[in-house]
Formats: structure tokens, sequence, C-alpha cells
């Protein structure tokens, strides 16, 4: 019966997921374009996608390597991007804690941003879910996802240079972390992380090697804070 359920969470994860490959596809096949342009060889494009699996990072480190940036600052402004996913495993870890360390290092490498959203929805509407079956949803979210991711930069990889421009595929990023904030944004301390972290970003734009991003994510994490840390103590006796 419990192999039963997990399999059924799987493919229920699974289907919830389905509708990013909509937008995970053209981001794949973006940044398989622009790093083959930016002089990476198949396979070590194939390399970065499969080790990092964070496209917001793998782009703004490969902009940063196209302008021979220091290492230290390329991965410095890598970590400032997915400093998210630290908050994202934070979040998490009430549902998926209690798994062994292998299953967690297992789900920490399957951690994107689609895969926790449907995961989180999922989650706290089903209150009642086990450990195990949380984990195979949470993975059944993240299969279609990153295969899709994978598939779509080596396609982009392989075949960018036929794809015509006007199909625009950098739509797909601003879009699928739009859609993905916006439905999280249900508190004020979500809501005073994000517009400092917006407005920060905005008026560090001009700090040479993005350095802005990691200004604007660390104030939007301690504006958060405050504001939590404030509410809290207003809300005690």
């Amino acid at each position: 019966m419990q192999l039963n359920s997990d399999s059924n969470n799987f493919w229920q994860g699974f289907r919830d997921s389905m509708p990013f490959i909509l937008v995970v596809v053209p981001f794949g096949l973006l940044f398989g374009v622009i790093a083959t342009e930016s002089g990476l060889s198949l396979f070590e494009t194939m390399v970065f996608t499969v080790t990092v699996i964070a496209g917001a990072a793998q782009f703004t480190a490969l902009q940063l390597l196209s302008e021979n940036t220091p290492t230290i600052v390329i991965i410095a402004s890598a970590l400032a991007v997915n400093l998210r996913l630290a908050m994202y495993s934070a979040s998490i870890t009430p549902h998926l804690g209690s798994l062994t360390t292998t299953q967690r290092v297992f789900a920490a490498y399957f951690l994107v941003d689609q895969n926790y959203a449907a995961a989180m929805t999922k989650f706290e509407t089903t209150p009642d879910m086990t450990s195990s079956q949380k984990l195979a949803y949470f993975l059944g979210a993240a299969a279609p996802v990153l295969s899709s991711w994978c598939l779509a930069t080596y396609f982009g990889a392989t075949i960018g240079e036929v794809i015509p421009p006007e199909f625009a595929l950098d739509f797909a990023m601003p879009i699928t972390f739009l859609a993905m904030i916006g439905p999280l944004l249900r508190t004020s301390a979500h809501l005073a992380s994000a517009i400092v972290a917006v407005v920060c970003a905005l008026s560090f734009a001009w700090v040479p090697y993005n350095l802005g991003l990691i200004i604007a994510g660390i104030a939007g994490m301690m504006a958060g804070a405050q504001v939590e840390f404030l509410l809290e103590r207003r809300s005690s006796p």
C-alpha cells in the first residue's frame, strides 16, 4: 500500500509540474544557444547544466565569464542569485527534514524553483501526507522540469543557430519567476523582502560585475527578517 501511495504521489507531482515545461524549454534553449555562442563546447555546456541546475545563476555566471570577470566575483554573484534556494531549503525542511541524510541530499540536488513551488502548495493543502509521500511528490514534480531543462539545453547548444530570433526565447526567464514568486508573496515579510530587493537591484544596477544583485539579495533578506521580527514582537504579550 505504501509503495502504491508513493507511486501515486510521484505521478501526481509529475502531472502538476507539466505546465512548467512551457517556460523551462525556451529558457533551456536560450541557455544552450548563449553558452555555445560564448565559447563553451557542447560537453562543457551540458556539464554546466547538469551540475548546477540553476538557470538564473548559470546565465549570471556565463555573462560574467564572457566579460573576463575574476573567478571569485563570478562565484559570489552566482551564489547571491541562488540565495533563494537556501530560503527554499529552510521552508521545506519541516516537510522533508525527517528523511534520511541520503534522501535529503538527493532531494537537495533536485531542489529548483518550479518543483519547490508545486511541492509547497501541495504540502500546505494536504498536511496529512507522510514524509515518504512528500518526497515522492517532490521528485515527481522535479522530473519533467529537470529532464526538459537538460534536453532543451542540449538542443539549444546543437541547433540554436537555426532558431529564428523573432521567437524571443529570452521572455521565458522573467515570466517564470513572476509566475512562481507572485503566489508566494502571502505575508508582509514576503512583500517587504521583494520590494526592497527590487528597489536595490534597480538602484545598484550600475555596480560592476553584477554585484548589485548581491546587495539586493542581502538587503531583501534583511528587510524580510526585520518585518518578521517586528510583527512577532508586536503580537507577543
